[in-house]
């Protein structure tokens, strides 16, 4: 008799594979309010985090009104900066501002999906989007993935890039530090591929070191059938 799947085990929710909550603190915006609507509000930046959850770098700042928050920090910020958020910010590195206001070119990341949300595209380190081109409504957005996204003239985002770039570039030289890397974020490692299994314990298991049947599944199939090309638009080889 052959194992379950994993991607059925996960399913189940068990607590094998429940992430911990080591984080820091949950990353967003502060409230998006009248003041930051017609003007700003301004913070310093007093001390730079390390939050074991992610892999940006986290900036605790001091509002002029007393309150302290998180936000994701910037290349290049430093402790003792002046930041603002708001619709009349200036556009500066760090600063967060309505995307109405920004240049066309400006890169950014934090971007709000919904004004006033606290932030939901472009969060890893390194990563930044690129304002495309603006009209009255809508302002279009080119996200680090490649793909155009439409979005309010009052959502927010961070202007520069997010720091901790060319984190990926550092070899893990051997199969120990992978291990712990993605122990540390709950990750299923290492993954044995389907084909290498047997027929009981995977549906492209089996002698033939191929899956056997198209890989394409439907999107609500079952945990046990759900492996391979979910959902796919096309499949095969891209034609010139």
């Amino acid at each position: 008799m052959g194992k379950r799947l994993i991607s059925q085990k996960r399913g189940k929710g068990s607590p094998t594979y429940t992430a911990n909550k080591v984080g820091v603190a949950d990353i967003s915006y502060i409230n998006l309010d009248e003041k930051q609507l017609n003007s700003a509000v301004k913070g310093e930046v007093i001390e730079l985090v390390n939050d074991p959850a992610r892999s940006a770098v986290l900036a605790k700042v001091i509002l002029e009104t007393g309150k302290r928050s998180y936000v994701i920090a910037a290349e290049g910020l430093r402790v003792g900066q002046q930041i603002s958020f708001g619709k009349s910010a200036e556009i500066e590195v760090g600063n967060v501002i309505t995307l109405g206001e920004c240049l066309e070119g400006c890169p950014i990341f934090n971007i709000e999906a919904k004004p006033g949300d606290g932030g939901k595209f472009v969060r890893s380190s390194g990563g930044y989007a690129l304002i495309v081109t603006k009209d009255k409504q809508n302002v279009f957005v080119k996200l680090s993935s490649g793909k155009t996204v439409s979005l309010k003239p009052n959502c927010r985002a961070s202007i520069g890039i997010a720091a901790g770039g060319g984190r990926p570039e550092k070899p893990f030289v051997k199969a120990g530090n992978k291990f712990k890397a993605m122990k540390a974020r709950n990750k299923w490692y290492p993954r044995v591929r389907g084909v290498a299994m047997n027929a009981v314990d995977h549906p492209f298991g089996g002698s033939q070191h191929h899956p056997g049947k198209s890989k394409s599944t439907s999107r609500h199939a079952p945990p046990g059938r759900k492996v391979g090309a979910i959902a796919s638009k096309r499949t095969g080889r891209k034609k010139k």
